[in-house]
């Protein structure tokens, strides 16, 4: 194993071991048997199987997110495989990574992956009728195009005209023909207008998140009443509905056994990783995630950036939530085939949906989390939500002034499964300068800084994952 490697080794066997974060060890309650009966279904496992399996699944995400910081731009993806071990992939040299994360040399990292795909999602118009999609496929390391049998001739030359690399794309043959599921209802119906219905996806804060294709901006809905406030549709499929007061968003989803599954979060699982769904038309059913940022041409245009899974979907499930254990994936967007001999399904990741129109993800926990153990003795508390990737300056929006020296101590608390970190920051007479963070792939955070006089501030950043959060803090 090379030098540069073992740090990183070290830091993935610990996890992959057993220490995991304060999110993974916090397993679901009363749903455990709802999503264990569903993943022995779909996935053919027996009950002890399946357990073990979503246990792998959970330790798995939380080695991807670490090595993903750590590694930074040597980092090539991670993905499943079929027997359930973790994969990451690294450009430069590269070793078994010990106890159970095994590493594979490959070309290309993950962001020159992303950028070859971007480059055919900016020449989308040049897509022709015969490319259904596309999307970057990780245990290959290529980006792979996909075209009917008949007219492999159409799909070379639309990778042609965008100027990427052609080694870098890997041409499939398919007969798919996705289209949208709009006559849907998914985790609980509602109405558009006059005629269609579709479904909620996730609960948010004023309202509840869904299918772009749903409805457009200015749309009125009923059962529960409300007015789409955003829609996108195509290059994107999501829009938010805020709801009409005597409506009550709540952090769950249907499982149409029932019951329901209580919403801990959104934190994005590897792909490999079981999924299942909820659709009012074909109920609860699993699968798994076999790409991310998947671009898909429906007959109304191309929308990028979906996640590409096996679970089955039908007209009628549009909308729907899709769900990593208790971990909120994204909405359903669209696909071929169906629940009866099987296809593909593509979902709109949730975190961008919250990312763009500023919102939170609703939890079944509800409230305010409470700060880290030993932080409760805090002298202040600053309460805030954030959307992924989103960031909020404590106290505030300001800062604060200290005196004399001394410690500075902050306690982060961030919403179940999420990856919250938290900084410390100093006024060095030009600029903030970062002095202090906690950083984990964890969702709480401490930091303490024994600094001198001045003024000082706190960022906190949602790395992924949204929801509330509480910041403790104490001053010298």
């Amino acid at each position: 194993m090379s030098a540069s490697l073992r740090p990183l080794a070290l830091a993935a066997a610990l996890v992959v071991a057993g220490t995991l974060t304060p999110a993974a060890q916090a397993a679901p309650a009363d749903q455990d048997a709802l999503i264990l009966s569903a993943v022995q279904r779909d996935l053919g496992l027996d009950a002890d199987r399946a357990r073990t399996r979503l246990a792998a699944d959970r330790r798995s995400g939380d080695t991807a997110r670490a090595l993903r910081k750590q590694l930074d731009s040597r980092f090539g993806g991670a993905w499943i495989d079929s027997s359930g071990t973790l994969t990451v992939g690294v450009t430069g040299k590269s070793a078994d990574v010990a106890r159970g994360v095994r590493t594979t040399l490959v070309q290309r990292s993950e962001r020159d992956l992303d950028a070859v795909k971007s480059a055919l999602d900016a020449h989308v118009a040049k897509a022709p009728k015969s490319v259904p999609g596309w999307y970057v496929d990780l245990p290959t390391n290529t980006v792979v195009v996909k075209s009917r049998p008949s007219e492999p001739a159409a799909a070379r030359a639309f990778v042609a005209s965008s100027g990427v690399d052609a080694a870098a794309v890997r041409f499939v043959g398919t007969d798919e023909a996705p289209r949208p599921l709009i006559d849907v209802v998914g985790g609980n119906a509602y109405n558009i207008g006059s005629g269609s219905r579709c479904s909620v996806g996730f609960p948010v804060n004023g309202g509840f998140v869904t299918a772009g294709h749903c409805g457009s901006t200015g749309a009125s809905t009923s059962n529960p009443s409300g007015t789409f406030r955003g829609s996108s549709f195509p290059g994107n499929d999501y829009a938010w509905v805020q709801v009409a007061a005597g409506n009550t968003p709540r952090g769950l989803v249907n499982n149409y056994s029932g019951g329901t599954v209580s919403v801990a979060g959104s934190q994005d699982a590897p792909v490999g990783a079981t999924v299942c769904r909820s659709g009012s038309t074909t109920g609860w059913h699993c699968g798994t995630i076999q790409a991310r940022n998947s671009s898909v041409s429906y007959p109304q245009g191309t929308v990028t950036g979906l996640i590409q899974t096996t679970v089955c979907a039908e007209p009628g499930d549009s909308g729907g939530s899709l769900l990593a254990g208790t971990q909120a994936q994204g909405v359903t967007s669209g696909g071929s085939g169906n629940c009866r001999t099987g296809g593909t399904t593509y979902f709109q990741p949730v975190n961008e949906i919250l990312q763009a129109y500023g919102l939170s993800l609703l939890t079944g926990g509800g409230g305010t989390p409470n700060p880290p153990t030993g932080c409760q003795s805090s002298e202040t508390r600053h309460n805030g939500s954030l959307a992924a990737g989103g960031q909020a300056i404590q106290p505030n929006g300001s800062y604060y002034q200290s005196t004399v020296s001394g410690a500075h101590v902050g306690c982060l608390a961030g919403p179940s499964g999420a990856d919250f970190d938290l900084y410390l920051q100093k006024w060095n007479g030009s600029a903030w300068a970062d002095v202090a963070k906690g950083d984990s792939p964890a969702a709480s955070e401490t930091v303490t800084y024994n600094g001198t006089a001045g003024y000082y501030r706190y960022r906190v950043h949602a790395y992924s994952g949204s929801g509330a959060y509480t910041l403790g803090v104490t001053n010298p």
